[in-house]
């Protein structure tokens, strides 16, 4: 079995480093510059950071690009980025900016040619769809509106020409309770393409388990930031 790839999340709002709960703006707790963080999980040994423009999420799809730009300029680790991709300019802007991969969650829905487009364009491994859940449900527009059964959304978003997927299990995202596997192993038997998981990593067995799914990547957010796991360890467990 390969190794599965770890990626720190760095979440951007108002220019600082955040961890939400659920995807709620209230819920917000601060962890310094964005830079700070990019920096010391690199320094830990992280290959790759997984940004998510939070601002632009909430409505400001152009901000934090200066910040952006200098992660990526001087981290020199490959960087996925979401968070309120609308629009193909959108998603064009942050691949001119240097980021290897965009993620398009609302707009993967709303318009999944703009997946095909992005592709075509840029390249496969340059678009990830999001495939965020809820009780089974793609739910879009910062989590608040379900769009039908997510397999279903998977399957059409890799038949479309994603390099990817990212799931996330709301459900149990940012609660560090754990992870729920069954909806992990099902929507990797689904598909043929590299899925990314998040939600709700807490532990070294957590990760031992979505590696055993055949998974690609996991992204590591709430639990990493607040000390319940370390990069160190979930890294090992990657292996």
């Amino acid at each position: 079995m390969k190794r599965m790839d770890v990626l720190p999340a760095v979440d951007i709002l108002g220019g600082n480093c955040v961890q939400l709960v659920q995807g709620e703006r209230e819920s917000a707790t601060l962890y310094g510059s964005p830079r700070s963080c990019a920096d010391r999980w690199v320094r830990e040994g992280a290959s790759a950071l997984h940004i998510v423009n939070l601002d632009g999420a909430f409505g400001q799809s152009g901000a934090n690009a200066t910040l952006v730009r200098e992660i990526v300029h001087d981290t020199g680790v490959t960087v996925q980025l979401g968070g309120g991709i609308r629009s193909r300019e959108d998603a064009r802007g942050w691949l001119d900016t240097g980021v290897d991969r965009v993620i398009l969650g609302t707009l993967a829905v709303r318009d999944p040619s703009a997946v095909t487009d992005i592709a075509n364009e840029f390249g496969k491994d340059c678009v990830m769809a999001g495939v965020d859940t809820r009780g089974g449900q793609v739910v879009i527009e910062g989590w608040r509106e379900a769009q039908g059964d997510y397999l279903a959304w998977a399957r059409r978003f890799a038949s479309g020409g994603a390099g990817g997927l990212l799931f996330t299990n709301v459900d149990v995202e940012g609660l560090q309770s754990g992870i729920v596997i069954t909806p992990i192993q099902e929507i990797i038997r689904e598909v043929k393409i590299p899925v990314t998981v998040a939600g709700g990593i807490s532990s070294p067995a957590d990760v031992t388990l979505i590696r055993e799914t055949g998974a690609a990547a996991v992204v590591l957010g709430s639990a990493l930031y607040s000390g319940k796991i370390t990069l160190r360890s979930a890294m090992e467990a990657a292996q």
